[in-house]
């Protein structure tokens, strides 16, 4: 009996953090187009207007927060290191960012279609 209430409970849990995820999806998205990322990224985050620019659809999404951490403690002169990414416009761009905004555009992007995406 002990054991069904542990899985009944931990049954609970999983589906309130699914529905967590999809408000954070969903603020993901407009943190996306709040700062007009598609600008650089483009819209599908998939084809840049530059080469040079990263794909980030389907990236993982624990790698984009702690780019944009590293873009954050870069724009606050952080000395360099491992953990710094010294970049003018994302250094900008990423300072305006809460913690949770971090969080939630890294898991709308992690959760789009790319290149990057794993096909299940």
């Amino acid at each position: 009996m002990k054991y069904i209430k542990i899985a009944l409970t931990g049954a609970l849990l999983f589906g309130s953090a699914t529905l967590a995820q999809a408000a954070d999806l969903a603020a993901g998205k407009a943190v996306w187009e709040k700062l007009n990322c598609a600008s650089c990224h483009g819209a599908d985050a998939v084809k840049s207007v530059d080469p040079a620019y990263p794909i980030l659809a389907g990236q993982h999404a624990d790698f984009l927060v702690h780019a944009l951490k590293a873009y954050q403690r870069g724009a606050s002169g952080a000395p360099a290191s491992a953990n710094v990414r010294k970049n003018a416009i994302m250094g900008a761009f990423a300072k305006q960012l809460s913690p949770q905004d971090i969080k939630n555009v890294s898991a709308w992007l992690a959760a789009q279609p790319g290149p990057l995406s794993v096909r299940r």
